[in-house]
């Protein structure tokens, strides 16, 4: 089963949350068997370049693991360029009405459903297979994050656009627009989750959000989010050596207590 299938059924998924630069991070992610991997354009250095790199890496661990892109902005010349790169999907960040979500759908069809320019780039091996590709009609995962207050006021409406698969719940800029920021068992950060999940299930369409921690996994699972990403690759750096460090300093002690 594809990850577009995966997401559109809102059958389970797990997902590795990416922002360092290297291909190897994205290679071994897809070893591990990630069902996908969010490679983060938005709040990083990350150029078109480093999402090609890491594409290609993740093809180097001939796994099943696929990519989607969180774009910078929900911007049409920014979606057909990475989609041309042969990722499976774009997520588009802090979209506020139904307009904009139809606006991310359209920039990922070729036309008459959309408005994708048609290229030989990756995507379609290089031009070897564009007559294929256009007239089969790649269906891209399209993913919108509702992380604000006006994208919360009409996240009803924007989880019913067709051909939207996916809503995403921005925890850090949904609690921060509600003044809570990083409070997440706050009455009305819940609440808007709540209504967000709701949303999205009421349209059939597929709730996901980050997940940090072991214990943020299970309550929003159990909560009734879909599928999700369940950590951020930097994160791994961070407590991996500050528990060898811990270790290390804890040994010292012991030996020269």
């Amino acid at each position: 089963m594809t990850l577009a299938t995966t997401i559109r059924e809102r059958e389970p998924a797990v997902g590795n949350w990416l922002t360092l630069r290297d291909p190897a991070v994205a290679e071994i992610s897809a070893e591990l068997g990630f069902d996908f991997v969010v490679l983060d354009v938005e709040h990083t250095p990350n150029s078109l370049e480093t999402v090609l790199a890491m594409a290609r890496g993740m093809d180097a661990a001939g796994t099943d693991t696929e990519a989607i892109v969180r774009l910078p902005w929900n911007d049409p010349v920014v979606v057909k360029r990475v989609l041309d790169a042969g990722v499976s999907g774009v997520m588009a960040p802090m979209v506020g009405t139904a307009e904009e979500a139809e606006a991310l759908v359209e920039a990922t069809r070729y036309p008459p459903e959309g408005i994708r320019g048609v290229a030989g780039e990756r995507a379609a091996r290089y031009g070897l297979d564009l007559p294929e590709y256009v007239r089969d009609g790649p269906d891209p995962i399209t993913i919108a994050q509702i992380e604000t207050l006006e994208g919360l006021e009409n996240v009803e409406a924007i989880a019913a656009v067709p051909g939207l698969d996916g809503l995403f719940v921005g925890p850090a800029d949904l609690s921060a627009n509600l003044g809570v920021f990083g409070e997440w068992d706050d009455e009305e950060f819940l609440a808007a989750v709540d209504r967000i999940l709701e949303a999205g299930h009421a349209a059939e369409t597929a709730v996901s959000t980050l997940a940090l921690s072991e214990a943020d996994v299970e309550r929003w699972l159990a909560r009734g989010f879909d599928f999700m990403m369940v950590g951020l690759d930097a994160n791994y750096v961070v407590d991996g050596s500050q528990r060898a460090k811990a270790a290390f300093e804890a040994a010292l002690e012991e030996r020269d207590g």
